[in-house]
């Protein structure tokens, strides 16, 4: 998970309403510099989507989201996902995920959780809802206690405030939908989708 994290400064994480919108956004967005994405199973076409990015747009590294339990990963890596993530992790995800293979990035919210899932071999970890559990203030925090763990932080994060969390040593990325805005995605408008894309792939990390 580590190398595809490093891939870019910010994940998309997308909603996909209908599935023929998933390939014109998955160009743009890799056009602007943003290759990892992540597609939320939160709808019906969700799946159908992923399947179309995987085959047609070879250069997105393609994940699936919102991964609540062990079917839920076979599914997504059967239609093609290069990785998962999950909001937030119960110990049979976690068994499954390592048998599976897949790169996985688990939710947390809690100093708890995190080291029961550095425990399990998992290195790089959600952190999520990062905006509403504490934000910059809880990654700061951490960072002494758990210096070998890194977050991608998810959950409320705007283009705004993306600079702040990658500022941050134990930050390796951040997930955020800004850059995939409901209505550009809605009428087509590829171009601002990969001008978002565009700033949003220059921001610096630490």
């Amino acid at each position: 998970m580590a190398a595809i994290v490093a891939r870019a400064p910010v994940i998309p994480v997308l909603t996909v309403d209908k599935r023929e919108t998933a390939v014109p956004l998955a160009r743009a967005l890799v056009k602007g510099g943003l290759p990892v994405l992540e597609i939320t199973l939160r709808t019906e076409p969700a799946l159908d989507a992923l399947r179309a990015i995987a085959a047609e747009v070879p250069e997105a590294i393609v994940g699936a989201g919102t991964v609540l339990d062990p079917a839920q990963l076979d599914q997504v890596q059967r239609a093609g996902a290069r990785f998962a993530v999950s909001p937030g992790c119960t110990a049979t995800l976690a068994r499954a995920a390592r048998s599976s293979g897949i790169p996985f990035l688990p939710g947390v919210q809690t100093v708890s959780e995190a080291m029961a899932l550095a425990e399990l071999g998992f290195g790089v970890l959600k952190f999520f809802p990062a905006d509403a559990a504490g934000g910059l203030t809880w990654i700061k925090a951490v960072g002494a206690p758990l210096p070998d763990l890194r977050f991608c932080p998810t959950g409320g994060i705007t283009a705004d405030t993306a600079a702040s969390y990658l500022a941050l040593a134990n930050v390796a990325c951040v997930g955020g939908s800004w850059v995939a805005p409901r209505v550009a995605v809605a009428t087509g408008d590829w171009q601002s989708v990969e001008r978002l894309a565009a700033a949003a792939s220059a921001l610096k990390r630490c």
